[in-house]
C-alpha cells in the first residue's frame, strides 16, 4: 500500500502526511536494500519478518531524526544571519 492509500485507510490521518509518507519511503527502502517488500514479509514466519520491520523501523526512525536534526540546524543559521544584518 502507498504511503498516501495508507493515510487515506487509518481515520484520523490527514490526507497528506510528509512524515509519514518520508517514514513509509525510508522503512521501503530499507526492506529493498536486504532483498524484501511489504508483500515479501507476508510470506515470511513471523518472528522473522517482525525483526526484519522492527529494523527497518529503527532505520527509518534514526534518518528521520537525522533529517529533522539538519533542519533545525538550518533553522538556527538563518536565524543568526539574519541578526547580524
Amino acid at each position: 500500500m502507498s504511503g498516501q492509500n495508507e493515510a487515506r485507510a487509518r481515520p484520523g490521518l490527514p490526507l497528506h502526511d510528509p512524515e509519514r509518507a518520508l517514514e513509509s519511503m525510508l522503512i521501503e527502502q530499507y526492506l529493498r536494500n536486504h532483498g524484501h517488500t511489504q508483500e515479501s514479509l507476508s510470506c515470511m514466519a513471523g518472528e522473522e519478518a517482525r525483526r526484519l520491520l522492527a529494523d527497518a523501523s529503527a532505520y527509518a526512525s534514526g534518518r528521520m531524526a537525522e533529517v529533522e536534526t539538519r533542519a533545525r540546524l538550518m533553522q538556527e543559521i538563518h536565524r543568526r544571519t539574519k541578526t547580524v544584518e
